[in-house]
């Protein structure tokens, strides 16, 4: 689904049917899990793939793969493959990313405010990352 947004806003924008810059940063962000990774690429420095999928225990490994390709296309996150013994694929966020990140923190801040007045307990929450990063 997140591809499909991205790319109508693509076409739009390339055919020049385009008149909402708010519209095409925010297809940067379409899709359930983009921000919260986003968010901890920019906060927490690079992940490995099983690293996030421990940090976010609901997204699915066909869901977490094709938003992590859709945010690679976009330039937003890099994608590195070493090969040792293993393959090992890093993910980081990039400098075009990291412009992101001021909209991110203050979606965040604005949430925890948010749910905090509403006094809303979340069912369950992403793992902090000292539970979930490797010990490398």
């Amino acid at each position: 689904m997140t591809d499909v947004i991205r790319k109508d806003v693509k076409d739009r924008l390339e055919g020049g049917d385009f008149s909402c810059s708010k519209e095409f940063t925010l297809s940067m962000f379409s899709g359930k899990w983009k921000i919260v990774v986003l968010f901890h690429l920019g906060t927490d420095g690079a992940y490995r793939f099983n690293e996030l999928m421990r940090l976010m225990p609901k997204v699915t490994h066909k869901v977490l793969t094709n938003q992590l390709r859709e945010m690679a296309e976009d330039g937003l996150i890099s994608r590195e493959v070493t090969t040792d013994s293993r393959v090992k694929v890093t993910y980081r966020i990039t400098d075009l990313g990291r412009t992101l990140m001021p909209i991110i923190n203050q979606m965040y801040e604005w949430g925890e405010k948010r749910i905090k007045e509403l006094q809303i307990e979340p069912q369950y929450s992403v793992k902090p990352v000292s539970k979930v990063r490797s010990q490398n």
